[in-house]
Formats: structure tokens, C-alpha cells, sequence
């Protein structure tokens, strides 16, 4: 039945007032909705600034101490150091964190990787021992895992409302694909135009400021759980104990290696065509794939618990990712696999924001921060792997064939994913997440 004007009196006369549905106010979007939650959008702004610098310090570090010293290869072991240091210490600053809080953990910690990117500067700019330099960018281990405490606000300000936290994990997912798409460009801006030392400088400058401000944001912030005497009843298990975590842990590990060989693969094909100077715009539309990807996964409400979507999300991944060695291998065009690295940055965001909803519901309450973390970790060990398998590949084989590498890493992933079904959540019963 369509519905009837309804009529009001202006003087003398009934005037019409249509309220049909073509004339009622659009409801708010998901995202409107999201930053709609009070503190919200005061934190993830200031999450975004300490987060940009992630995408920064790497290429930083390359630029400076190969234009001092003459060296990639040196540049590249003190940043292959700093990423094993991460690997080990980021687990143990995310439990702090969990254990006494973000701001109280947070900003200490920031200070120390702050003081190493410093100590790193000085150390360049002296002409200091070789060892000085892997000593420095260790320190810089002790950053805290921003997107991480970011996504823990999120889980703790929607509470159960999991189509709102479907949103708030596309929209970090998104956040991670344009710093690390912008934090490169941006670095080798500062680097080139300026001085060999300011992308450094600014990214210590930028995470130091984003998580002064975001730790001031205390409305938002979790709260501390009591943590139980080690072996006692109750006491939480390890989040890699949990059910489920070490295949999802596993599963990080394969898809790092997926981006990690992609990068190198492509750099060195790039090379090989004549353009090297070009594999970084290349690889930034890989990323802008995934960051466009995300924000519209967030836009819909996804279908079925997250278990059943994630094999669904690795396959569509590894489908795409046989497009750039396609493109390599048949066509052997540089403009044709940066279109090919386009539509497989698509499948990235869905299935990341997907492994991560699964990370955050099995993760034992308290320690969402260290689950969180351990997660990353597996992706900067399999990005270390991948790296290196991709290089391996490119010099004993082919830059084309380097390529099967990433599809490769997909595949295992997938299996994975098709191995680990109907795993309890956090509270040790079966969930659909709808």
C-alpha cells in the first residue's frame, strides 16, 4: 500500500506534506556511523600520524646510509636487523601493553625508538663503526604496534556490534595500505629534496607526535584486565595457544611471504624492462588495489561467519595473483603487469580484514593487543622469507618466473585456511560471525 500525504493547516488552507520514501533523509552510512562513536575520531587521526611513519623508516635508512657510505648492502643488513629485533621485542611491548595499558607503555616505548632513530642520525652523520648502526636501528624495535592498539579501541568501543567491527577492521586494513603507499613516496621525497637524513627525522618526528596525542585520547582506551599469577586457575593461555591462532598465525606468515616476493619480483622485473626507477609507482597501485578494496568491504556486510569467508578470500587472492605472472611471463609488459598488480591488490584488504576479525575473536581477553601483534609479526617473517625466496628466484631463474613465488605463498595460504574449520572463539564456544 503507498503512502498518503498527510495535510496541515497554513491560514485558511490544507497544505500537502509528502513523506514518501523518496523524500525521507538518507540513513547514515557505515563509516558515518563508525566515526559517529564519541572519541573516535580524535584517536584515529592521531593513530594515522604515528602510523605513517611505518611505511617511512625503511626506505629512510636505505637512502641515508648508502648515500654515506657507499653501501646497499650494508643499508640492507641494518634494516634486515632492525626487522628481526621487531620480530622478537613488538610480542613483549604488546603483552606491556595489555598488562598495564597503552598510554602508560605507549609513549616510553616511542621514546626509545625515537632515541634510535636519533642515535642512527648521529651515528651516519660521525662516521661512526658499522656495528653503531645496527645497535641504533635495533633500538627502533621498541615502536609500539600502533594499527594494533588502534583496532583494540575499536573492538572495545563497538563491544558486540560485529557488523560495526567489520567496518572499523576495513577501514585500519585501508589505513595500512595508504601509509604504506604514502610513507615510501613521502620518505624518498624528503630524502631527495632535502638532506639525506630528513625522512628519517621526520618519521620519528611524526610517530612521536601521533602517540603523544593518541595516548591522550584515555575516553577510548581499553581497559587494563587483571592479569592472573602465572599458573594459576584462570590464568589466560598464551594468545599462540589459543584455538585457532597457530594456523592463523601460519597463515600470516604465508601471505608476508606473498607480499614480500612481490615486492622484490617486481622491483628486479621493473629493472630488467629498463624502468627500474618506475617499480615504485608500480607497487604503490598494488597497494591502492588493497587500500580501495578495503573501504568498500567495509561498505557491505559480509555474508556468512568469517571462518567460511576467509578460504573463500585467500582464493580470490591467489586467482588474482596468477594475473601478474601471467602478465610478466606472456606478455613481458611493464604497464600491463602494473594493471595486473591492481586487481590483485584487490583480494589483499578482504582477506587481511578478514584473518584479523578471526585473530581478534580468538585471541584470549586481555591479551588483544599481543594476539594482534604476534599476527603482525608472522607477516614481517614471512615478508623476510618471501624477500628472500623472490630474490633467489629472480637470480637463479627469472624475473617472470619469480613471479610463481607470490602464487606460491597464496596457495599455501589457502590451504591453510581450508584446514582450519569450526575453531571455538576466545570464550571456547562456536560462533558464527556475522
Amino acid at each position: 500500500m503507498s503512502e498518503q500525504p498527510l495535510y496541515t493547516v497554513t491560514g485558511d488552507a490544507l497544505v500537502a506534506v509528502d513523506f514518501s520514501p523518496r523524500f525521507r533523509p538518507r540513513p547514515p552510512g557505515p563509516y558515518r556511523r563508525l566515526f559517529a562513536v564519541p572519541g573516535a575520531l580524535a584517536f584515529t587521526a592521531a593513530n594515522l600520524v604515528a602510523r605513517l611513519p611505518m611505511g617511512m623508516f625503511s626506505v629512510s635508512a636505505v637512502v641515508m646510509i648508502a648515500a654515506a657510505r657507499g653501501s646497499y648492502a650494508l643499508a640492507g643488513a641494518v634494516t634486515a636487523t632492525g626487522l628481526a629485533a621487531t620480530a622478537v621485542v613488538a610480542p613483549w611491548i604488546a603483552r606491556l601493553v595489555d598488562r598495564h595499558g597503552q598510554a602508560r607503555v605507549a609513549v616510553p616505548a616511542t621514546a626509545v625508538a625515537v632515541l634510535g632513530s636519533l642515535a642512527l642520525v648521529l651515528c651516519v652523520r660521525l662516521g661512526a663503526p658499522a656495528w653503531t648502526l645496527f645497535a641504533s636501528y635495533a633500538a627502533t624495535a621498541t615502536t609500539p604496534n600502533t594499527g594494533g592498539m588502534s583496532r583494540a579501541r575499536w573492538s572495545h568501543l563497538l563491544g558486540g556490534d560485529e557488523r560495526a567491527l567489520h567496518t572499523a577492521n576495513s577501514f585500519e586494513q585501508a589505513a595500512d595500505e595508504l601509509c604504506y603507499m604514502l610513507g615510501p613516496v613521502l620518505a624518498a621525497f624528503l630524502c631527495g629534496s632535502l638532506f639525506p637524513e630528513a625522512g628519517t627525522l621526520a618519521g620519528a618526528l611524526l610517530l612521536l607526535t601521533g602517540v603523544l596525542v593518541f595516548a591522550a585520547q584515555r575516553s577510548t582506551e581499553p581497559p587494563v584486565h587483571p592479569v592472573h599469577a602465572r599458573g594459576a586457575l584462570g590464568s589466560p593461555k598464551p594468545p599462540w595457544r589459543a584455538p585457532g591462532m597457530p594456523a592463523l598465525l601460519a597463515m600470516c606468515l604465508a601471505t608476508g611471504a606473498v607480499f614480500g616476493s612481490m615486492e622484490v619480483v617486481t622491483i628486479a622485473f621493473a629493472d630488467a624492462q629498463g624502468h627500474r626507477s618506475a617499480a615504485g609507482a608500480v607497487l604503490a597501485l598494488q597497494a591502492a588495489g588493497s587500500f580501495a578494496a578495503g573501504l568498500l568491504f567495509g561498505a557491505v556486510r559480509p555474508a556468512g561467519p568469517a571462518e567460511r569467508r576467509l578460504p573463500w578470500c585467500v582464493a580470490a587472492m591467489t586467482a588474482l595473483l596468477t594475473l601478474p605472472l601471467l602478465a610478466a611471463a606472456r606478455a613481458g609488459s611493464l604497464p600491463l603487469l602494473a594493471g595486473a598488480l591492481l586487481a590483485a591488490g584487490m583480494a589483499t584488504a578482504p582477506t587481511m580484514v578478514t584473518t584479523m576479525t578471526l585473530v581478534q575473536a580468538r585471541t584470549p581477553a586481555g591479551r588483544l593487543n599481543e594476539g594482534m601483534t604476534l599476527a603482525v609479526t608472522g607477516l614481517l617473517g614471512g615478508i623476510a622469507c618471501g624477500s628472500a625466496t623472490g630474490g633467489w628466484s629472480v637470480e637463479h631463474l627469472s624475473p617472470a618466473a619469480g613471479f610463481g613465488v607470490p602464487v606460491t605463498a597464496a596457495a599455501v595460504a589457502l590451504t591453510i585456511s581450508l584446514a582450519q574449520r569450526g575453531v571455538p572463539n576466545r570464550s571456547g564456544q562456536f560462533r558464527a560471525m556475522h
